[in-house]
């Protein structure tokens, strides 16, 4: 893995529900060393403390509803900080974010402000809309989950249309956008990504 210590990689990882994110994201951490910041994670872990944010958090979660950007970035700037801080950085997986427009720009101005824009990518897993619900509803047989219905999943797609699209079509014109094959093993998505990446 070539890694350069003052302009380390930052990959916001992208893609449908079903798409295998978590997946990709876990081996990268795994086999490349690289520093992770999840916003569902780190949501779960601010709900805890019991201030008026913390139940906030937790009172939308609850309701599947989603947690304003403003919210989010915050904890995300403070990631970015002790990121910025270590001795050593291999990289940055971002997962699952930016989510809206708005959280594009912010990203976009967090990663300029810390230096690291030379190196910055939007990676989407792509898989088709058929093919994440099939994925899904399989998932559904073996983990039953109460929203991988076929209309909560539509849902969803739905969703990534409205407000992730808009920002890949944001990202593509900067040429920071990567799209890989979803539709292969894992195993082979995951060698992609290391071939396309330059990892």
């Amino acid at each position: 893995m070539n890694i350069d210590q003052k302009n380390p990689i930052v990959i916001c990882v992208l893609g449908k529900a079903g798409a295998g994110k978590g997946t990709q994201v876990n081996l990268l951490k795994e086999r490349l060393g690289l520093n992770y910041i999840g916003s569902g994670e780190l949501l779960r872990k601010r709900k805890e403390i019991k201030d008026f944010t913390g139940k906030k958090i937790a009172d939308v979660i609850d309701k599947g509803r989603l947690v304003p950007s403003p919210v989010i970035f915050a904890l995300w700037m403070a990631e970015l900080e002790k990121i910025r801080n270590l001795e050593k950085n291999n990289g940055i997986l971002i997962d699952g974010s930016p989510r809206k427009i708005l959280e594009a720009y912010l990203i976009e101005e967090a990663i300029n402000w810390y230096g690291w824009s030379d190196n910055f990518k939007i990676m989407i897993i792509d898989i088709s809309d058929e093919e994440a619900v099939a994925r899904l509803l399989k998932r559904a047989e073996i983990e039953g989950r109460a929203d991988d219905t076929e209309e909560g999943i539509r849902k969803r797609l739905g969703w990534y249309k409205d407000e992730v699209e808009p920002v890949i079509e944001f990202f593509e014109k900067k040429g920071s956008v990567v799209k890989i094959n979803g539709e292969q093993s894992a195993e082979d998505v995951y060698n992609e990504i290391i071939q396309r990446l330059k990892l």
